[in-house]
């Protein structure tokens, strides 16, 4: 996708005011940022394309790729610990140890930043139908747009269970300020967003590399269906995936490498453009503190320690103090941390327009193996022993390990768990991979976390979003 394109016109459009209606803002607090007049936009196939342009620009701003993503979805797993030196971000801790409170303002970033993407999905979803444009065009644009909102609207269902569901652009009080709704409405309209974007292309060419696909909606879908357990439909859309033309990386260490690759299934597209006003700081957070980058979410003891002996895996995520990687840069041996995430790792011999700062690596967010291993998860849960193998063995092997043959089905069950934490660690999904197993306590406090069972499963809703419902919005367990 050409990224000067997408970020060019980053609409962050005012849903939170309007006349008639207390000042107070609602819990939809989001800025508007390089906003145009509505009279004047959404008027041209160009509008259209540049609105939903937006949302995909977004995933590179700070609540969505900076410290309230990794604190939300790594930090908080056996996988990662905050990282850095002791007295840096020591907000962090909190994340690390299960000791955050609704105050903590790196959560209410998070609902933020996922808000902020569903308005601008919103927004497309109800002025594109309105536009005079190529139909085919107009089609495949809403479906992006609802692709993106469901995308927001599980990584909000995951840290907070039911949220408010906002699934058009508000106009009256009731709709600026809406009460939460259940976990299953919020699923619903997941779901039927993600079977609505199943229309989109299988794949794209050129400057459109990198939008959402119909692999992706399916994918996404799957991995939706995953946690409500409907382990037949995960079955059957992780076998209509498979079949469209993904293939699996032969080398684990390029797929973080070479960008929008063969495995991939939809990317965080990051590109600087020459103003310099454009690139996230997923990678810089991430770097080798004092050397490339902050040094922060760095993969835990315990993560190293998970591998089998001869996976390659290990060395494909884990960058280590003093190594040489693949493409020649030396880690310092007096780096602050032990370990680093070598999946946010850039190669120094990538051209930087932009300093020295590491900011263009795409963020993975699904790729085939999950796919594979969702497949198998499915497969043995129907107790298709010769699928799931099938499946689980693929990425094994891709891995540099053996084949596997279990018969049980709570060995095999097992094995794929533990398969997944090797194959995706410190890609977003360990915390609520435990969650959704049911484990999550057991093996977290196993790690020396502070997890309170009952309650640290899902997040607290932010108290600013609280206060400035009045009310309306109501606490999580524990909080």
């Amino acid at each position: 996708m050409n990224q000067s394109h997408i970020y060019k016109h980053i609409l962050l459009f005012s849903l939170l005011m309007i006349s008639g209606i207390s000042c107070k803002r609602s819990f939809l607090d989001v800025d508007p940022q390089g906003k145009k007049k509505e009279e004047q936009f959404f008027v041209s196939a160009k509008d259209a394309v540049e609105s939903v342009n937006s949302i995909y620009g977004h995933f590179n701003t700070w609540q969505e790729c900076g410290f309230p993503l990794l604190a939300i979805t790594s930090i908080p797993s056996d996988d990662a610990d905050k990282g850095s030196s002791p007295g840096d971000a020591g907000f962090l801790d909190d994340f690390d140890n299960f000791t955050f409170t609704s105050t903590q303002f790196l959560i209410d970033d998070f609902w933020k930043g996922q808000y902020a993407g569903i308005n601008l999905s919103n927004q497309c979803i109800e002025n594109i139908p309105n536009i005079t444009m190529d139909e085919t065009l107009k089609n495949r644009l809403i479906a992006e747009a609802k692709f993106l909102r469901a995308y927001h609207y599980f990584n909000l269902v995951r840290a907070f269970g039911g949220v408010p569901k906002v699934d058009k652009v508000p106009v009256t009080a009731d709709e600026l300020n809406p009460s939460r709704a259940s976990k299953e409405e919020i699923y619903a309209l997941i779901e039927k967003d993600l079977n609505d974007a199943a229309i989109l292309p299988i794949s794209y060419s050129g400057n459109d590399v990198g939008r959402a696909t119909k692999g992706a909606a399916l994918a996404m879908l799957a991995k939706v269906r995953m946690y409500e357990k409907n382990w037949g439909e995960v079955l059957s859309l992780t076998n209509q995936v498979i079949a469209l033309p993904y293939t699996l990386m032969s080398d684990y260490e390029q797929i973080f490498r070479v960008e929008n690759n063969s495995e991939s299934i939809f990317e965080a597209q990051t590109k600087q453009d020459i103003n310099c006003s454009i690139g996230d700081d997923y990678t810089n957070i991430q770097s080798v503190r004092g050397q490339w980058g902050w040094g922060f979410n760095i993969p835990s003891q315990d993560l190293s320690a998970s591998y089998e002996a001869g996976d390659l895996r290990k060395e494909g995520t884990i960058l280590f103090k003093g190594e040489t990687t693949p493409e020649g840069d030396q880690v310092s041996s007096l780096a602050p941390n032990p370990m680093y995430n070598q999946k946010a790792y850039q190669p120094t011999s990538i051209p930087k327009i932009c300093g020295s700062d590491p900011k263009d690596q795409n963020r993975r967010i699904l790729r085939l193996a999950d796919v594979l291993l969702m497949n198998a998860e499915a497969a043995n849960e129907q107790s298709d022993n010769v699928q799931a193998l099938l499946s689980l063995n693929k990425v094994r092997n891709r891995a540099g390990l053996a084949s596997v043959n279990i018969v049980d089905q709570t060995l095999l069950r097992n094995a794929i768990w533990k398969e997944r934490r090797s194959e995706l660690a410190m890609e977003e999904d360990r915390f609520f991979d435990l969650v959704r197993q049911g484990r999550a306590g057991q093996v977290l406090k196993a790690a020396g976390k502070q997890f309170v069972d009952g309650k640290n499963e899902i997040f607290p809703i932010p108290q600013k979003q609280i206060d400035l419902s009045g009310g309306k919005l109501i606490q999580n367990p524990g909080y």
